[in-house]
């Protein structure tokens, strides 16, 4: 099983940028898929969560600017992220608890950079 996350990159305060994250391999089924970042110098933290039944769960720091959804089909989840602020500067990674036979485990993407420029 793989987590591949895309889409970070460099943007200007007040933009946008959305992060992609898939799933591949042979499993049975996705529970929580989310969005975690570091920034240099502190520990990482949750960004966004979505739970199967699409309940979500936000930072602070980040209600109201990104939108967190999935597409269980494609067994994707995405990070829409607008009025970005230099804060937000970090190295995003995605998660996933995903059954695999009887077993649930947790995965984490590679991590994809962004910077946000003042």
């Amino acid at each position: 099983v793989q987590l591949q996350a895309s889409g970070g990159g460099l943007v200007r305060a007040g933009g946008s940028l959305r992060l992609s994250c898939a799933a591949s391999g042979s499993f049975s089924s996705i529970s929580t898929m989310g969005w975690y970042r570091q920034a240099p110098g502190k520990q990482r933290e949750l960004v966004a969560e979505v739970r199967s039944g699409d309940s979500t769960n936000y930072a602070d720091s980040v209600k109201g600017r990104f939108t967190i959804s999935r597409d269980n089909a494609k067994n994707t989840v995405d990070l829409q992220m607008n009025k970005l602020r230099p804060e937000d500067t970090a190295v995003y990674y995605c998660n996933a608890d995903i059954r695999v036979l009887l077993r649930r485990n947790n995965y984490w993407g590679q991590g994809t950079q962004v910077t946000v420029s003042s």
